[in-house]
């Protein structure tokens, strides 16, 4: 009856091991990176876990989304990281690909996909047409940031940031391979859009992504190809402070046009970003997205008070 015990007891420990799969932590992720056509190239994560795979950001056209669906298998999960309309346009085709995967946003993502707050999506849809939904899908299961989430067996960190280049923004870190899920608070070469005016909210959100996650490794951005994060949030730094100065030249009380942005000054710092950064495609395809983001920087300093603190 012993023997017979202890025969049982290790054939349910074989059973037990077994049944948790030898990648449910990898050291090394299985990530499919799509990335649009410029202007405006935007990416999409198909990230594989030990139970399928797990979609990160649904791209901006309806036919962007259904050519990354077609390089996708067993996806399990479909996950934002903020709901700007490059990122959330081809939520309806892969919710049909895969109609028995959770929708998943923070609530604040959830809320602005529902109401259109800025118009930001009518526009869209006004520009793209047919290649646009008139409405975006709505994610149907909140994740909050600071919680972890599990999907198709990968278990990732969380943590959310406000104003930087949107609103809200969540990002998704797998620590044993230390990777991280960035959305747009670095791109890789890349125009970023300032349109929102949250520069120094930015600058504050990349210190504490830094400090967040110390030992995460390589970023996958929202916009370029993944890099090594620390490379990229000092670049994204950088453009962001480099920015800022030229704007707040402009806008000096003793600046040819005082606080208003004269054409002249506008176009000399447009040169002179695309000289510092020559052969940056912009991450929306605003043809003027450089001047937009200087007309929304410049009413973001003026509105500071004290600087950026």
């Amino acid at each position: 009856m012993k023997k017979l015990l202890k025969i049982a007891v290790a054939v349910a420990a074989v059973v037990a091991l077994s049944a948790v799969p030898a990648d449910a932590h990898p050291t090394r992720l299985q990530v499919h990176r799509f990335a649009s056509a410029n202007p405006g190239s935007v990416n999409s994560y198909t990230v594989r876990g030990p139970y399928g795979s797990v979609v990160i950001d649904t791209l901006r056209t309806l036919s962007d989304a259904h050519a990354a669906v077609a390089r996708t298998h067993g996806v399990q999960a479909i996950v934002l990281t903020h709901a700007h309309p490059d990122h959330v346009g081809g939520g309806e085709v892969f919710r049909a690909a895969y109609p028995n995967a959770p929708y998943h946003a923070t609530t604040s993502a959830i809320t602005t996909i529902r109401t259109d707050p800025l118009g930001f999506y009518a526009l869209t849809h006004q520009q793209l047409g047919d290649d646009y939904p008139a409405r975006p899908l709505v994610p149907d299961r909140a994740v909050h940031g600071g919680r972890p989430l599990t999907v198709a067996g990968l278990t990732f960190q969380t943590a959310e940031f406000a104003a930087a280049e949107t609103s809200d923004q969540i990002v998704y870190y797998h620590p044993s391979s230390q990777s991280i899920f960035v959305g747009d608070l670095v791109d890789n070469a890349m125009t970023p859009a300032l349109l929102e005016g949250h520069t120094c909210g930015w600058l504050k959100a990349l210190d504490q992504l830094r400090q967040r996650f110390p030992e995460a490794h390589t970023a996958y951005p929202g916009h370029g190809a993944p890099a090594d994060l620390q490379t990229l949030i000092r670049d994204q730094r950088t453009y962001l402070l480099r920015f800022r100065g030229l704007v707040g030249l402009a806008v000096r009380t003793q600046s040819p046009g005082g606080s208003t942005v004269t054409a002249g000054e506008e176009g000399r710092i447009v040169d002179q970003v695309n000289t510092w950064y020559p052969g940056y495609q912009p991450v929306a395809s605003i043809p003027t997205l450089m001047h937009v983001n200087v007309t929304a920087v410049a009413g973001e300093l003026l509105s500071e008070k004290h600087g950026c603190r």
